[in-house]
């Protein structure tokens, strides 16, 4: 009899035990963290003043409005020091383009101006760090060169200590191509090349980098040829090192496996962003890859629209998985969010911010009904705050 009290006594314990463990598993992966989300924006003929904050609730992708950071010209592009503390912005305002620090208050979302300093050229479009934190690299495109500023311990830029402009022929296309068009750049993730998409020169530039004094010097094989006429404007490695570059001109993302020894790409193939049978103007915008490196995403400024594909684990091959509407115009930006459960669609003509949740099995995009208004925004960058 007490043999058989205690074999009820512990089925009973595995009973609550298994009731119990869902429960507290699911509160393990609700438990996500809130934060800041700045948002870019253009000013000029606009209602915007510059920098736009936001807190954003990773559990549900909300994005709820703090104000106007800081007022700036133009920040087509801002960027967030891997420490946390700095913000940067690219103030893409033709010949009085600059780049200026802020620091950041976490509590109030607030941007305090550090200092700007010249772009050294027209237009800056984009902008990065190196892996240390120590440079940021800004990418000028009307001008067609690349700068690298060295961040001060203070998180104020100092005096370039490199400033190349790409070099190579321009493409066909004698409208957009006429010269040099510098729009991405990034350093390598062990820090020893930095490469840069040019979409007048169709190719993307490579450089070694010296982390000790922030100078660059063309690679032994510095160039690697896109199609004629494609236009790249932005590129994304996958976790496995893959690499894939976004064609601005001709709504293309092409593939590429990439020999970290030499900083040089192998060709794999190229993949359409539009479907069978569209005609109208389109102008392709950016790229992102999931964490987990399953799927890839572009935009479409025209089509209006986000692109999913599939990565081959094995190969890195793009095979399409669907397009779904960004739900306003010209989704110039959009981002992952840092939980990988939500995507954010920068719509720059209906002056909105609009939410999607991602399948993550299928990496289809549902709208969530949330969106936020911001004017005319064209990048956003997230950061921790608890």
């Amino acid at each position: 009899m007490k043999i058989i009290r205690r074999a009820f006594a512990f089925l009973l314990f595995l009973f609550l035990f298994a009731a119990l463990l869902p429960a507290q598993t699911a509160e393990k992966t609700n438990t996500k963290r809130s934060y800041l989300a700045f948002v870019g924006t253009y000013t000029t003929k606009t209602a915007s003043k510059g920098i736009y904050a936001f807190r954003y609730d990773a559990n549900s992708g909300k994005l709820t409005p703090i104000g106007v950071a800081a007022e700036t010209p133009d920040p087509s592009w801002v960027g967030i020091h891997p420490n946390g503390k700095f913000l940067y912005a690219a103030n893409e305002a033709g010949k009085n383009s600059m780049v200026s620090a802020f620091a950041i208050d976490s509590q109030s979302g607030k941007l305090t101006l550090l200092n700007q300093v010249s772009a050294l050229a027209e237009d800056p479009c984009y902008l990065s760090f190196d892996r240390s934190g120590k440079y940021v690299f800004v990418a000028n495109y009307t001008s067609g060169n690349v700068v690298v500023f060295p961040v001060g311990a203070d998180g104020k830029l100092g005096a370039a200590t490199a400033n190349i402009r790409d070099e190579g022929k321009v493409g066909p296309n004698k409208e957009r191509q006429d010269g040099p068009h510098a729009h991405w750049v990034q350093a390598s993730s062990d820090n020893r090349f930095v490469f840069v998409a040019d979409l007048g020169l169709d190719g993307i530039l490579v450089y070694l980098f010296n982390s000790a004094k922030g100078t660059l010097t063309p690679n032994k094989l510095p160039f690697r040829p896109l199609a004629a006429g494609a236009g790249p404007r932005h590129a994304a490695f996958s976790p496995d090192g893959h690499f894939y570059v976004l064609n601005e001109i001709d709504s293309t993302i092409e593939t590429f496996a990439y020999a970290r020894e030499h900083g040089i790409f192998g060709y794999l193939g190229v993949v359409p962003m539009l479907p069978a049978g569209f005609k109208g103007r389109n102008d392709a915008a950016e790229i992102a890859i999931d964490s987990s490196g399953k799927f890839l995403y572009g935009s479409n400024r025209g089509h209006d629209s986000i692109v999913v594909f599939r990565i081959d684990a094995t190969t890195g091959r793009l095979t399409a998985a669907g397009d779904f509407s960004v739900q306003g115009k010209e989704p110039r930006n959009f981002v992952i969010d840092p939980t990988g459960a939500f995507l954010l669609a920068a719509d720059q003509l209906s002056d909105k911010i609009v939410t999607f949740r991602i399948d993550q099995k299928t990496g289809a995009l549902t709208p969530t009904g949330d969106s936020a208004d911001v004017p005319s925004p064209v990048c956003i960058a997230f950061w921790p705050i608890e």
